[in-house]
């Protein structure tokens, strides 16, 4: 028998394909050549003619060059941290793209000289929360905390509550992340009551803050108290607001989320908040305040090392300015238009023999925000054994398994993603 490693085509042969020859410039040569490699080992095996080397490794190419996958979130979370929180607008996208080339993000075209760094998108938050005396954007919340301390408190006395230490994402402790950016915390209170006394008596001359910190996932209830944000600001030193997820105004939905406007108007000194959360923007900490504090952060040697790049700023800049991103509409979808598109998908599906239902679900805002908050909305049921399988799709669908069932909740999917997501179920349905 004739050895098939004998009629193993060259690496440059393979590579003198017209489509290879165009995914390089798409691709690059080492992914290129890494999928031809894999092709020609198939060769070298007998498991693979030579004549359709080419073909295999075009089509085992990856879709771009970076090893991130678009998917399709009917978790019911709308602000997923493990799937990227917000997805951006499509004109926050459209900016992004805008900006990948060359920009004028630190140059006057008129006048051809140097010019403020992020102007634009600092002025569209000062006009979307008006009370603000400045603002100031670094690469995302826990960033903001840590410039607050070190240009505002560092070795000096921060006063916050037991009942506001919080953990975040990851493991990565609020309390660790104030210390580590050199605060000395004078802790009051107890978990579930702090008074304003509290505050008062531990103010001294080394305090340099007081904290407010909106807790992250979870709430505590019952015997609870604590005094209000008017209240802290009649206090003798500033009170930093860290509201978390980024409202900039308040939200019908959710009354009991804070928002950067009403905190400021409600005494706070600065407030520092997330861009890739309520707000639907791109991953950013947001700092609003009174003018002399933010410009001492702005100012600070460590604000060069925190400060966002063209991208983030073009995407927070079609964030604010631009239409209603995906995270508000998400948030305000009406169930009964989820239901409305849930039974026509559900009729399509039946009538290919899928096993579907239209089942009432809860959605939760994610994120840090809103905990506890459910809100209405409305999923397909289909068999557990799709949830594997929609994830290991060419377009991945990330459900939630519940009651032994795959649920795919559409608050979380946008209106024109229904199509792909048909296509995604249908395509399963022939894998289980």
């Amino acid at each position: 028998m004739t050895d098939p490693r004998r009629a193993t085509p060259r690496v440059d042969a393979v590579l003198a394909d017209p489509r290879l020859i165009a995914a390089v410039e798409r691709l690059g040569p080492a992914l290129v050549r890494a999928a031809v490699s894999r092709a020609l080992d198939e060769v070298r095996s007998g498991r693979l003619p030579a004549h359709a080397a080419a073909d295999m490794a075009v089509a085992a190419l990856p879709a771009s060059a970076a090893a991130l996958r678009r998917v399709l979130n009917a978790t019911g979370v709308i602000v997923h941290t493990n799937l990227g929180r917000s997805a951006l607008s499509p004109a926050a996208v459209a900016a992004v793209s805008d900006a990948a080339g060359y920009t004028d993000v630190e140059f006057d075209l008129a006048a051809g000289v140097r010019a403020k760094r992020g102007a634009e998108v600092l002025s569209a938050l000062r006009a979307a929360v008006p009370g603000a005396e400045a603002v100031h954007v670094v690469n995302n919340n826990a960033a903001a905390l840590a410039l607050t301390v070190f240009a505002l408190a560092s070795g000096r006395e921060v006063v916050v509550s037991r009942g506001e230490l919080i953990e975040i994402g990851d493991g990565f402790r609020i309390p660790e992340l104030l210390t580590a950016a050199g605060a000395v915390l004078r802790e009051v209170g107890t978990t579930n009551r702090t008074r304003l006394s509290d505050y008062a008596d531990a103010i001294g001359p080394n305090t340099a803050l007081v904290m407010r910190l909106h807790p992250s996932n979870y709430r505590v209830t019952g015997f609870t108290s604590a005094p209000s944000l008017a209240e802290l600001a009649t206090l003798d030193v500033p009170v930093v607001y860290d509201i978390g997820s980024g409202l900039l105004s308040p939200e019908p939905l959710l009354p009991d989320e804070p928002d950067a406007a009403s905190a400021l108007a409600g005494g706070a000194a600065m407030v520092t908040a997330s861009g890739d959360k309520l707000l639907g923007g791109p991953q950013a900490g947001l700092i609003f305040g009174r003018a002399d504090l933010v410009t001492r952060l702005a100012r600070h040697p460590l604000a060069r090392a925190l400060r966002v790049d063209k991208l983030t700023l073009a995407a927070l800049e079609a964030t604010v300015r631009g239409p209603l991103p995906p995270t508000t509409a998400a948030l305000r979808a009406s169930v009964t238009v989820l239901r409305e598109r849930a039974e026509r998908l559900a009729a399509t599906l039946a009538d290919a023999g899928v096993d579907v239902e239209v089942v009432d679900s809860g959605s939760t805002v994610g994120g840090g925000g809103a905990p506890g908050v459910v809100l209405p909305s409305v999923a397909l049921s289909l068999p557990t054994a799709y949830a594997a399988v929609l994830r290991a799709g060419e377009l991945p669908v990330v459900g939630r398994v519940s009651a032994g069932r795959c649920l795919l909740d559409l608050r979380t999917i946008a209106p024109h993603d229904d199509p792909d997501l048909l296509n995604a179920v249908l395509s399963a349905a022939k894998q289980t």
